[in-house]
């Protein structure tokens, strides 16, 4: 039963933040360290709840994802004749790609420390109040007026958040307001993008663990993914009714202060 209840707070975790500017790996490892739930398994387990966060982002773009490969949807209305491609997609993910391949390693086994996502809660949430306040000149209002450039731009900005704690959502969507792009549109960008992304990064990631899967813990893994797809389907279309009322810097603040809580914390119990 106390698997089950940590299966249920960490798919909360991720459903809740894997599409916040505010890092999901940094909260799950954040949350893992509170719960004791490290090592492994933990970590084929979190490979195995994103995938369920972005079968939620799947099923809420679903409609685009198939115009983008040639579906045509008779409700569909272009405002101009420029239209989002899969050349876009392809110029924002291949930078994070190529680097996280060339860096796997190296980042597994140096990066995923409560430290080191303080740091990256920290820098990153300056990188986003950076580019909320350089953000004056509004080039592209909805998805279909980006241009190859603004989606290679983005693309290297989503290479920040190969440093956990930094955030894919909070890096990408702070790189389109530095393209040039409005802030809907960035978040509507960085949530299409991450289906493609997280699905080859979860999918490396879970070809390398599949030796920590096991039949004892299917109830396990299949409450975690059930737990993070609904609440990750709940928290995007709630996220993307607050941008409507708030900045991208509250999101920098919160992530100031949990940054702060848990250094306190760590050194409490002298992990600094």
């Amino acid at each position: 039963m106390a698997d089950i209840w940590i299966a249920v707070v960490q798919g909360i975790v991720e459903g809740l933040t894997e599409f916040l500017p505010i890092s999901s790996t940094g909260h799950l490892i954040l949350s893992g360290h509170l719960l004791g739930f490290t090592g492994d398994k933990a970590e084929t387990f979190e490979i195995v709840i994103q995938l369920g966060a972005i079968l939620a982002v799947a099923l809420l773009y679903w409609r685009r994802l198939l115009r983008l490969i040639g579906w045509e949807d008779p409700s569909y209305e272009k405002q101009s004749n420029k239209s989002l491609t899969l050349i876009h997609i392809f110029l924002a993910i291949v930078p994070a790609m190529l680097l996280g391949l060339l860096m796997h390693g190296l980042i597994k086994d140096y990066l995923f420390t409560p430290q080191t996502v303080l740091i990256g809660l920290v820098v990153g949430g300056f990188f986003m109040i950076f580019a909320e306040r350089k953000h004056t000149i509004v080039i592209a209002k909805t998805m279909d007026e980006l241009s190859y450039r603004q989606a290679f731009q983005i693309g290297i900005a989503q290479c920040l958040a190969l440093w956990p704690g930094f955030s894919r959502s909070g890096a990408t969507i702070a790189g389109g307001l530095l393209s040039g792009a409005n802030l809907r549109t960035s978040a509507d960008f960085s949530f299409l993008i991450a289906v493609p992304m997280m699905v080859a990064a979860t999918s490396y990631d879970l070809m390398k663990n599949m030796g920590h899967l096991s039949m004892d813990d299917l109830s396990f893994f299949l409450v975690g993914f059930i737990v993070s797809f609904i609440v990750a389907l709940l928290a995007v279309v709630s996220f993307l009714k607050l941008l409507e009322k708030v900045k991208l810097s509250s999101f920098a603040y919160y992530r100031f202060i949990l940054a702060g809580v848990f250094w306190l914390y760590m050194v409490g119990i002298g992990l600094d």
